[in-house]
């Protein structure tokens, strides 16, 4: 379907049978991560310019789901996971290993991967930042960001999310 692609062709833009047609002609695969772990990212990345934590899910919330940077939308509005059938999920914290699964899938050398995908340290490091952001927020900022991504904590299995509990 290279014909019908342009440069900045949104999926939107086809009608179902090409869209059926062009998803069944890829191998679809699916990122995932735990949203708070995405909020907490997008924070110190400076994306948003707010002085606090707090400040800044004040702000997330405020926006809506409809009006926020794709940076901090829950992920089932993003990739439409009920829609589109990906061929495979890969969270982030067990990026190797399902990395070196996809790579042995698609024929490639497992030693492909990158030496510095250390999900453990990438782990801890996540849980110690959760744990002491998610400290800052108030008991109603915390309800309201599980209700915001209470989608994505469905879909996907975020069990040790702060905002699964």
């Amino acid at each position: 379907y290279h014909q019908l692609r342009t440069k900045e062709t949104w999926l939107r833009e086809f009608n179902q049978t090409e869209i059926k047609a062009m998803l069944g002609s890829y191998t679809k695969v699916l990122f995932v991560r735990d949203p708070f772990h995405r909020l907490i990212a997008t924070f110190l990345q400076g994306m948003g310019i707010s002085s606090s934590f707090s400040t800044f899910v004040q702000e997330v919330l405020d926006s809506g789901m409809h009006n926020g940077s794709m940076a901090w939308k829950p992920l089932v509005s993003l990739c439409r996971p009920c829609l589109i059938q990906y061929d495979y999920v890969v969270m982030f914290g067990f990026l190797r290993q399902e990395l070196g699964h996809l790579l042995h899938r698609a024929g490639l050398p497992a030693g492909s991967l990158p030496p510095e995908l250390t999900d453990s340290q990438v782990q801890w490091t996540y849980r110690w930042l959760s744990e002491e952001m998610f400290s800052e927020l108030s008991a109603q900022q915390k309800k309201q960001l599980s209700h915001f991504y209470r989608w994505d904590l469905a879909a996907f299995p975020f069990s040790s999310s702060f905002l699964s509990d």
